[in-house]
């Protein structure tokens, strides 16, 4: 089989499990709509995405994992007394400590910071980083969840602007991505140079889980183009296997791609 004829195959199938999906949904009580473009506003896609990933063809095996290897060997040299040490140092610059509590996923000591100085919530570093950016590209979940329910602001953006949906997107980082969302991120954000989180996330490799979160999110705007002129499926077409799944905006929106 040619590969022309596999992505026909591929796509097909795609659009047969879409509609599985979507009979699915109208059966369930939490939906109880004829279209899936009628989501109640608390509806959690990735949750849709873990009860009927099955449905969806599964191709190339993803080759990314949470950690490089370099980054475990780090890890490994980080005991509890060398991040305890840290924070000691760091004890009276609450501005930084919250920072590095963020990037380091130290949740008590992120609570700690935010009893005693709840304005820190939204400070940032000197490329604008706020703490919830650092949660988001780290995959930090909880932290995320501490700072949005102190009032993180989900559109921030840095000296580039980069949202912190943007930086979870560029490192695949799909419960973030998808709890940011559901706390209303713009997922349509563009940087200074046009990018999108859809087109940050086609740009990575093994990028399957976040690409299905954003291509089936139903205010995804897939044509905007970055300052090269290029579509987010331009780029994932380049880059990965996977960009016949952007076959699944035609099942939500008017117009369709031709590959």
């Amino acid at each position: 089989m040619s590969l022309s004829e596999r992505e026909d195959t591929d796509i097909s199938v795609v659009t047969t499990a879409l509609d599985e999906i979507n009979a699915a949904c109208r059966e369930s009580p939490e939906v109880g709509s004829d279209k899936l473009s009628d989501f109640p506003e608390d509806f959690n896609q990735l949750e849709l995405l873990e009860t009927h990933r099955h449905l969806i063809p599964t191709g190339t095996q993803s080759l990314w994992t949470a950690e490089s290897e370099e980054e475990d060997e780090e890890d490994d040299d980080k005991n509890e007394e060398w991040f305890q040490s840290q924070e000691k140092k760091l004890q009276q610059n609450p501005k930084e400590l919250i920072l590095f509590a963020a990037e380091n996923n130290r949740l008590s000591t992120l609570q700690t910071v935010l009893s005693n100085h709840p304005n820190l919530v939204n400070t940032v570093d000197d490329d604008h980083y706020t703490p919830l950016h650092r949660a988001a590209y780290n995959g930090h979940l909880s932290i995320a969840r501490e700072l949005i329910g102190h009032g993180a602001d989900v559109h921030a953006v840095t000296v580039d602007d980069w949202t912190p949906l943007h930086s979870a997107c560029k490192w695949n980082n799909a419960s973030v991505a998808s709890f940011l969302l559901q706390h209303g991120a713009d997922i349509n954000a563009q940087t200074k140079g046009l990018l999108t989180p859809l087109h940050l996330a086609s740009g990575n490799r093994g990028s399957r889980q976040i690409l299905e979160l954003l291509l089936m999110n139903r205010y995804i705007e897939p044509h905007l183009k970055n300052k090269a002129g290029e579509s987010a499926f331009e780029i994932a077409r380049r880059t990965d296997v996977f960009h016949y799944l952007f076959e699944i905006c035609d099942y939500w929106i008017t117009s369709s791609y031709k590959v």
